[in-house]
């Protein structure tokens, strides 16, 4: 599933293409992805101008001059192209501007999701309101997660995962970031120490930071809008890696499934 890397890339990619320009069309070519799409979703959408973009957690925000934020999610499979030469079974939403370009929403496997919410209201959406600060607000410290994960006895890597605690990190991401601070992915969340935690919150913007350089992580489906694969699996430490050797000493990369995730970590330098 795209993390937030891929969903801030694929931002980055939309922004030139749709920033400023109006939507001259805007065509849902099924019913339902995950869900269905808003009814209203061409009539409020065609001829609005696009004023803004930007990310929320692993959704992508389309901002209009009406008011209007279409919020979408990729899903396991979803990816927008840009200017497709034909448009394919699995293009199942269509955007044209005034501009004369084209965008496609792809996703063969439709787990992903198209929403459209009033501006104002974007922030008490229900899958934002109860939502943990992103990775690189000021508010994500160390002394934050100290305050979070105190008392819990759940592992680090699933307090992690948990939107609520931070938004937008997935399985890829938490593997990498806890190998980078040298922390074990079963260690008690609530008994870190706050020091361990400073290097857990570097570690965590390091990997995003080079993630979102490399383009993201292409494992399987995901492309960026102009069709580039994300390059950021070629630096993996750990994610993917079980049986080879540690990057970090002598020991080997170990794999073991949790909640029908396969997490990646080196028992020998990760305590």
């Amino acid at each position: 599933m795209p993390e937030l890397p891929e969903v801030e890339t694929t931002v980055r990619g939309l922004r030139p293409v749709l920033e400023g320009a109006r939507l001259t069309l805007v065509q849902p070519r099924r019913g339902d992805l995950r869900r269905p799409f808003p009814e209203d979703l061409g009539q409020r959408m065609t001829g609005a101008r696009v004023t803004a973009l930007g990310r929320r957690a692993k959704y992508g925000l389309i901002d209009t001059d009406r008011g209007d934020t279409m919020i979408f999610h990729l899903g396991m499979s979803g990816r927008w192209r840009v200017d497709p030469a034909e448009l394919l079974p699995h293009d199942h939403l269509i955007l044209e501007t005034d501009t004369g370009r084209r965008l496609a929403l792809n996703d063969p496997r439709r787990f992903g999701s198209v929403d459209l919410v009033r501006t104002d209201s974007v922030l008490a959406w229900p899958p934002f309101a109860a939502t943990g600060p992103e990775p690189f607000d000021p508010g994500f410290t160390a002394a934050y997660l100290k305050d979070k994960l105190a008392g819990r006895i759940a592992p680090i890597k699933a307090m992690l995962l948990d939107q609520k605690v931070v938004a937008g990190l997935g399985n890829i991401y938490v593997c990498e970031a806890l190998f980078i601070a040298r922390i074990s992915p079963k260690r008690e969340a609530g008994r870190i120490s706050l020091a361990k935690l400073e290097k857990l919150v570097a570690a965590i913007h390091e990997v995003l930071i080079a993630a979102i350089e490399a383009g993201g992580s292409t494992l399987r489906d995901y492309a960026r809008p102009d069709g580039e694969l994300g390059y950021f699996s070629k630096q993996f430490a750990v994610y993917g890696r079980e049986g080879e050797p540690c990057a970090g000493c002598a020991g080997v990369v170990r794999r073991y499934a949790d909640g029908g995730r396969s997490t990646f970590w080196c028992p020998s330098c990760q305590k």
